[in-house]
């Protein structure tokens, strides 16, 4: 029973499964030009957005991130002052921990620390997806922008 139940839970639902289908199999007939419209149009907000996310890390001083290439998702690296990676020491945590919760606690904003994804040591980066609208992507930036720089003199 055990074992019954193990391996359902690693298999997707019906539902699921039918959705994916309908990815790798496009439609057929009438449907099929919407289809290629509709994927077309994703696709494009996706570029669109990975261009903008990139473009505007890149101008945040002490944050570079290298172009998004087909992921939903960046991974800037940000350069965290020698006195907040003592307090994280001192806490126990990962300096990208400390900065990702402070920036948590101080917009709203949740990403993830980039210790979690074995970055080359003595480096601290964080992932964050591109998939929210360009206008929220905006303010998100902004915050961030006005967020790390507040970090760093807090730090410095």
């Amino acid at each position: 029973m055990l074992q019954k139940l193990i391996s359902a839970s690693l298999c997707s639902s019906t539902s699921g499964q039918v959705a994916i289908s309908c990815m790798v199999k496009p439609p057929a007939g009438d449907a099929a030009e919407l289809y290629s419209a509709e994927t077309k149009s994703v696709l494009a907000s996706l570029k669109e957005r990975s261009v903008l996310v990139h473009q505007k890390l890149n101008q945040i001083p002490g944050i570079t991130c290298n172009p998004l290439q087909g992921a939903m998702y960046a991974f800037p690296r940000i350069e965290i002052p020698k006195k907040a990676v003592q307090e994280a020491e001192d806490k126990g945590q990962a300096p990208d921990f400390l900065y990702c919760l402070e920036l948590l606690e101080s917009t709203g904003i949740c990403v993830v620390p980039g210790s979690g994804f074995w970055q080359s040591p003595g480096t601290f980066h964080f992932r964050m997806t591109i998939l929210p609208p360009r206008e929220q992507l905006e303010v998100f930036l902004e915050k961030l922008a006005t967020f790390h720089a507040e970090f760093t003199e807090k730090y410095s």
